[in-house]
């Protein structure tokens, strides 16, 4: 059998997620290039997962009975015999990211999932789970490739380059593939028919190039359309039923621009350039998590329990998660050495000439069956380094937390972090998380040489 006959084994870690259906979808509809022997999904909540799996073994058994599918809670089982992980896990689930956007806001600093101290509290729940995953797959099929886009993605990557160096991972995200999509319908033109030009961070990062196959340049006529509606279009708010909070966020990005407009910028930057107006426009008491659970959580599993009630899909079908095909190329590209190029968050090495070769950048790579090759940028301008630079070394020290169960780092990486004003501030919002975190954290210890805040210091006679 060559190559391009083989048929792939995939396991979905984050089997319960609410996308995973949509995923399973988009891979069966993309059996002529990527065709499928076994599909398994994992999850370390069995029950939630269950729903999903019961609701899949029902389309899976209607559509393509041909794929072997089990669902499991069971490591070994799960990982043994797998080609492909594609790893999309959410550790601490929905509860913890509402205490990540929840907690900062009642400091009155931005509470996001993957941006600010919400992402730091986040990325320290995920960390050890991803290199568990990392540990299971090499133990059960040392040959498997995982394609992770678990958030968040920077402080992930990061920690997979410190502590597992040589593993086959790579780290990817479906928001620049989004962005895309809205820029190729400001010109008229697919997402595939773009060529770009990218650097930065994952949610942190611009794009300087945006060009046809034929080579012309198309970002002056983005930039003007962005300057006046973002990347909001109207093919968008009707096609994809988008919460009023991202069609803000789109909205937004001509905020972003003005800040820098040779550039196009991730939209996620308005949490570091504008965090007083992101907490100005949130409710601290109903935020994205909440969204969420009422929104595509309840559709999802609605539409899972009515297929299992029916024991047929005829009754309704999961919706197709056809953005997800980037998932598909990037493995199409690892299995059939298609030199795809994508953007991927891979450390940097010269791939940005003037900022640290040991930071995970996000840029264009162009992607074989021995990973990725990242595209030169060359060297960048002193604003755009100057913010990598910051972000860059509070992601360090996450995970330099994480490693040394440190409280002084963690302390630190938030003091740096541009959605907070102060230390103090920092400091009060970190004890909050901690408190919230005791289940998920590695117990941080304070250093020897320990000096309390004025704040939290007795008022004492100097004499």
């Amino acid at each position: 059998m060559t190559n391009l006959e083989k048929k792939h084994s995939i396991i979905i870690a984050g089997g319960g997620s609410t996308y995973t259906a949509g995923i399973v979808m988009m891979l069966l509809e993309n059996q002529e290039r990527f065709p499928l022997r076994a599909l398994k999904l994992y999850d370390n909540d069995g029950e939630r997962q269950a729903i999903i799996g019961k609701a899949i073994a029902i389309e899976l058994q209607e559509k393509a009975p041909e794929i072997k599918f089990e669902y499991t809670t069971d490591p070994v089982e799960a990982f043994t015999d797998v080609d492909f992980c594609f790893a999309h896990i959410r550790s601490g689930g929905y509860e913890m990211r509402e205490q990540d956007e929840k907690i900062p806001l009642a400091h009155h600093v931005v509470g996001q999932e993957t941006c600010g101290p919400g992402g730091i509290a986040y990325g320290m729940r995920s960390i050890g789970d991803i290199i568990e995953l990392i540990d299971f797959m090499e133990k059960y099929s040392p040959n498997c490739w995982m394609l992770n886009y678990s958030n968040p993605a920077s402080i992930v990557a990061e920690a997979c380059r410190r502590l597992r160096p040589n593993s086959k991972i790579l780290n990817i995200c479906d928001m620049p593939v989004g962005t895309q999509r809205r820029m190729s319908q400001i010109i008229g033109l697919d997402p595939k028919d773009l060529e770009v030009r990218y650097f930065g961070m994952n949610h942190f990062g611009w794009w300087t190039s945006v060009k046809d196959k034929a080579g012309h340049e198309y970002l002056p006529e983005i930039r003007d359309y962005v300057a006046k509606n973002g990347y909001l279009t109207q093919v968008e708010v009707d096609t994809q039923h988008m919460d009023a909070s991202w069609q803000a966020t789109h909205k937004k990005a001509q905020d972003l621009l003005a800040v820098d407009p040779n550039y196009l910028p991730n939209t996620y930057l308005k949490y570091y350039l504008y965090p007083d107006y992101v907490v100005e426009h949130s409710d601290p008491n109903y935020t994205r998590a909440n969204e969420v659970e009422d929104g595509r959580e309840k559709r999802v599993f609605a539409a899972a329990r009515k297929i299992i009630e029916a024991g047929t899909s005829k009754v309704g079908e999961f919706p197709i998660d056809s953005h997800a095909s980037f998932i598909v190329d990037l493995a199409c590209a690892i299995a059939y050495n298609t030199h795809e190029r994508m953007l991927l968050i891979v450390e940097n090495n010269g791939a940005i000439a003037n900022i640290d070769d040991d930071i995970m950048v996000e840029v264009p790579c162009i992607v074989g069956n021995d990973g990725p090759e990242p595209i030169t940028q060359g060297k960048i301008p002193l604003f755009q380094r100057g913010m990598i630079l910051e972000q860059a070394m509070v992601e360090k020290l996450v995970v330099s937390a994480w490693i040394d169960h440190d409280y002084q780092q963690l302390w630190q990486a938030l003091t740096l972090s541009k959605t907070l004003p102060s230390a103090q501030v920092a400091k009060e919002v970190l004890d909050d998380l901690i408190e919230a975190n005791k289940e998920y954290w590695p117990e941080l210890k304070q250093s020897p040489l320990h000096v309390n805040l004025i704040s939290e210091t007795p008022v004492e006679s100097l004499a």
